[in-house]
């Protein structure tokens, strides 16, 4: 892969694209978010699976740049709840509704409900499209429980909400280091960057 190599992450996220930052250092490549390229996209996500959005932003973006894009759509399933609030996991409770708020809702809606039936997951897929139009996907999970409360400073979105049992604590209260190594958008990037160091 050459230096001049640049990627374009479709996603405003700076939480993310922190993450996606550490998770591709030492790869040759500029990293850009929409805005650092000056993309701007009105995306309607109207897949029905986390893959569909996925691809649905990646060639959204991929129309508006010659670079390579990356799209991922992830979120949290909770089986107790029929796996809500799944592919809807950013826009749960509404677009601007802060993560507090869905957090502490959800926890009210899995009040007395046992450990073994708070079984969760992070779900996250990706897709990529090269300048020839190549599209590649990939997907990582991790599996999880939801907590019983609120913890931890770390992290983003739902993570003070996802008890790791191998842990003993939220993904919230892991490092960013430990994290990346485990978690579901880790897992996918991974996927990911091999992919690309075979056809870059």
């Amino acid at each position: 892969m050459t230096v001049e190599e640049t990627i374009v992450f479709a996603t405003g996220n700076e939480g993310k694209m922190r993450e996606i930052r550490q998770i591709l250092e030492g790869m040759d490549v500029e990293i850009l978010s929409m805005k650092q390229a000056g993309i701007t996209a009105d995306i309607i996500e109207d897949g029905t699976t986390f893959m569909e959005n996925a691809v649905i932003k990646a060639r959204a973006v991929a129309a508006k740049t010659d670079h390579i894009v990356i799209a991922d759509d992830s979120g949290l399933e909770i089986d107790y709840l029929n796996k809500e609030p799944g592919i809807y996991s950013a826009r749960y409770l509404g677009e601007d509704t802060s993560y507090d708020i869905k957090n502490a809702a959800l926890l009210e809606r899995m009040e007395g409900v046992t450990d073994e039936k708070r079984t969760a997951r992070f779900v996250c897929a990706m897709a990529a499209v090269l300048p020839g139009g190549e599209l590649v996907t990939t997907q990582g999970v991790i599996e999880g429980r939801i907590a019983y409360r609120i913890e931890g400073e770390n992290g983003f979105g739902y993570d003070p909400i996802f008890y790791l049992p191998e842990y003993g604590c939220t993904s919230a209260q892991i490092s960013e280091e430990e994290k990346n190594a485990i978690s579901h958008r880790g897992r996918a990037l991974q996927k990911m960057r091999a992919e690309l160091e075979k056809r870059i």
